[in-house]
């Protein structure tokens, strides 16, 4: 037990839990007025629900055992057995914080689908929808990533997903997609102007949103080491990168930069580098950050039009989009030099683990497309 270790990680989970609320000015402040409080509302529900599911069952069946690498059993039911002594998963703190740490992934990655049906989904609906997509998806895919015995993980096929890329990212955005599909446009969608709320707003919630991601992403460490500091770093200047690529798309189509798009930006950003925060060199951070922003940007211009689907806050075309780019990216550039856990990719002359990541996302997608259909 290390006691700066634990301090490190009790921090770093208040951050991520921070990211929620950011998340409901994020997106409170994109919508129009008359639809605030409800896509609000919907962000804070799921913070108690979630909770209170993870604590229940939900840590149990994302960590607690192995079925077939697809999920776990009920061992730590209520978490019966969780206590102060270290856990399975990191030696040096106490399992209720690595139990905490990993509640607050729970929270924020549902929270992130009603960003695509922000003005026509029902808050009972989305409360529903939650509780089916944590037992259908999100538990099963955070076993298969991070839990022993995984399908996805280095028990099994090897993929890499530092922080979320997978688990929350695009499990979140291909869900997001799929469920807007289903609930099909906005009665009004092909004929009002949607004007954004309140652009402090905006601004507020992706600050917030980057300030928790800095625990989401060093956190994942799992202690206050080295590898904690390089995320750390790789998070902030793939952020800053992508802000910057994102204003030059601005500049290009529309001849000057936003701040609304800034902010974007800098989300896509944080998405992008999630999956491989803690593998990828920082020079590659600065790449992937550049290259995040055009692939969501080309995705909201133009994608969303040429397909026809209303992702109103574009939760897909961020956070799936996103988090697809950076999964590949992350099999281009992940060193061993940096994470011994990772294997070598594209740019050092190994395909393994380039492979190894399009089959995690692949299989993730599919996960994601089919339960969402099933909870729909």
């Amino acid at each position: 037990m290390n006691a700066g270790d634990t301090g490190f990680m009790l921090i770093c989970t208040a951050f991520v839990f921070f990211m929620t609320p950011g998340l409901a000015f994020f997106y409170g402040g994109l919508v129009r007025r008359k639809n605030v409080v409800n896509t609000m509302m919907a962000c804070g529900a799921i913070m108690g629900l979630s909770v209170v599911m993870w604590t229940l069952f939900g840590y149990s069946l994302a960590f607690g055992g192995n079925h077939g690498g697809i999920i776990g059993d009920f061992r730590w039911f209520a978490l019966n057995g969780v206590g102060w002594e270290p856990g399975p998963y990191a030696d040096t703190i106490p399992h209720l914080v690595f139990v905490a740490f990993q509640m607050m992934f729970a929270v924020i990655t549902p929270a992130l689908i009603t960003g695509a049906v922000a003005g026509r989904m029902k808050f009972k609906s989305i409360f529903v929808f939650t509780i089916f997509w944590s037992l259908i998806v999100y538990y099963p895919l955070a076993h298969m990533v991070w839990g022993q015995g995984g399908l996805l993980g280095a028990d099994g096929i090897g993929a890499l997903d530092f922080a979320g890329g997978d688990v929350v990212h695009i499990s979140s955005g291909v869900s997001a997609l799929v469920l807007c599909i289903l609930l099909g446009k906005r009665h009004d969608y092909e004929h009002s102007i949607y004007r954004i709320h309140n652009i402090p707003t905006v601004v507020l919630g992706a600050s917030l949103l980057m300030f928790g991601w800095f625990g989401f992403n060093a956190g994942s460490a799992l202690a206050a080491d080295g590898l904690a500091a390089h995320a750390f770093m790789t998070t902030g200047v793939s952020a800053a990168a992508a802000m910057l690529s994102w204003m030059l798309c601005d500049v290009v189509k529309n001849k000057k930069p936003t701040l609304i798009g800034a902010s974007t930006g800098m989300v896509a950003g944080l998405v992008g580098i999630t999956p491989g925060a803690g593998f990828v060199p920082m020079w590659a951070a600065v790449i992937i950050g550049l290259t995040t922003s055009p692939v969501c940007y080309i995705m909201i211009s133009y994608g969303k039009k040429k397909f026809g689907f209303d992702d109103a806050l574009d939760a897909f075309s961020c956070h799936g989009t996103g988090g697809i780019w950076g999964g590949l990216l992350t099999g281009v550039f992940s060193c061993t030099a940096i994470n011994s856990s990772a294997g070598n990719g594209l740019v050092y002359g190994e395909f393994a683990q380039f492979g190894a990541q399009a089959a995690g996302i692949g299989i993730t997608i599919v996960i994601a497309v089919v339960g969402t259909l099933i909870c729909y």
